[in-house]
């Protein structure tokens, strides 16, 4: 009796540290985001206009691309929460790095030196991703995951709301401030470390080690779970087809702007559509999931790909309403929710379906295709050439109810 009472007490704590961290990272990644914060950055530095369209390619794919690679190194790690540790230390000092050129430098040099620092802190963020979902699965039970992500994404939003309400009320005043950047940028690297800090506490168990886990020759071995593991397979191919949600919702900002007057002012409310929908809409996502994650995959879905239809009728039959633009920041606010649901469930679906060194094979191995997916999907953009705005978040809805349809085809884990 005493044991399992000092074991839950254990658990306590490392949720506790688990989810701390991971809202001190998401504290950070507010701080120098690649949709706001730095392309601000650049632009107050006079960095040449068409790097700002690989900030986010680069934030995004940067982290997913090498992660295949990275599992087969954590492989001899017995105590993986020190590769978590390794990545958080890292990105702090490539954070340190962008202060410095933006410091520094100007013009082309600060924005090719902040582009190669952001490069070496996405593959860091590699590193986290990789042994988040590890030491998640080796710290936490089972019907206790989902919640963890939960809680952390409802803090997030906390934090994005704060954000909302500086851009609502104060945007204006700061507006080419480059010394708010850096003081901003700093605060990042702060951030990072005291995550990386806490996170060092967490107790975790010992990993099983594979001798062949650092040979470069097997790395693409483990693709072949994409042919024997039918349901792992699945799982890929929903995400993928679930990216299109996620896709979608910087077009819900532009159909918007197209009726607006006061286009500071709606962006604002975007912003705090998404965070209100992670403040509030998270911790349900997160105790859904650890019911069944392949139900709350399939319902976030089928929501997002609703919204998008309503998204398109309502642009075709009631864009010259005064109320038009207010009807797309609620149907964002609604989209938010669906994809906080999405997120959750399939990081939580993941974590669930293997166990050891097969689950960090399965993070891996989808997290590096979708990367390559992601890039690809990119290129669907160019379709604004030939169709509407409206039109195009119809085409991904489609593809997400085709998603949904896979999904629903999982087994339960």
């Amino acid at each position: 009796m005493l044991e399992q009472e000092a074991k839950k007490k254990v658990d306590r704590i490392n949720i506790f540290k688990l989810v701390v961290s991971q809202f001190l990272i998401n504290l950070g990644d507010v701080l120098i985001n690649p949709k706001v914060t730095l392309p601000w950055l650049l632009q107050s530095l006079g960095a040449p206009l068409y790097l700002l369209g690989w900030l986010v390619p680069i934030r995004e794919s940067g982290s997913l691309l090498p992660q295949l690679i990275i599992a087969h190194f954590i492989y001899k790690v017995k105590i993986r929460k020190w590769v978590w540790v390794l990545g958080s230390v890292i990105q702090s000092l490539c954070v340190v790095a962008i202060g410095c050129a933006a410091l520094l430098l100007e013009g082309g040099s600060a924005g090719w030196a902040i582009i190669a620092a952001l490069m070496i802190f996405s593959v860091a963020r590699g590193l986290n991703s990789v042994a988040s979902k590890d030491v998640l699965g080796k710290t936490v039970e089972k019907n206790k995951r989902g919640r963890v992500t939960g809680w952390s994404s409802s803090a997030s939003g906390l934090i994005t709301i704060g954000i909302a309400i500086c851009t609502l009320f104060f945007l204006g005043s700061f507006q080419g401030n480059t010394s708010l950047y850096v003081w901003g940028i700093a605060s990042a690297a702060l951030i990072w470390l005291v995550a990386a800090l806490i996170y060092s506490f967490v107790k975790e168990p010992l990993s099983e080690v594979e001798g062949e886990g650092a040979s470069l020759n097997s790395v693409f071995k483990e693709l072949s779970l994409l042919k024997t593991d039918s349901v792992f397979r699945e799982f890929v191919i929903a995400r993928s087809l679930f990216l299109c949600a996620a896709l979608s919702a910087p077009y819900y900002v532009l159909i918007a702007q197209q009726g607006a007057e006061n286009t500071i002012f709606i962006l604002g409310s975007f912003i705090l559509a998404s965070g209100l929908a992670s403040l509030l809409s998270s911790p349900f996502w997160g105790l859904f999931s650890d019911y069944s994650s392949r139900k709350v995959m399939a319902a976030a879905a089928l929501l997002s790909a609703f919204t998008g239809i309503i998204l398109f009728l309502t642009v075709n039959f009631f864009s010259e309403a005064s109320f038009a633009t207010w009807i797309v920041v609620v149907l964002y606010f609604i989209l938010s929710v669906a994809h906080q649901g999405v997120r959750i469930g399939r990081k939580t679906y993941l974590v669930n379906l293997g166990e050891g060194n097969k689950r960090t094979s399965y993070v891996s191995v989808s997290n590096t295709i979708i990367g390559f997916i992601l890039l690809a999907m990119s290129s669907v953009s160019l379709l604004t050439y030939s169709i509407s705005l409206a039109s195009l978040v119809l085409v991904f809805s489609l593809i997400t109810l085709v998603g949904v349809y896979v999904v629903i085809r999982l087994p339960e884990v």
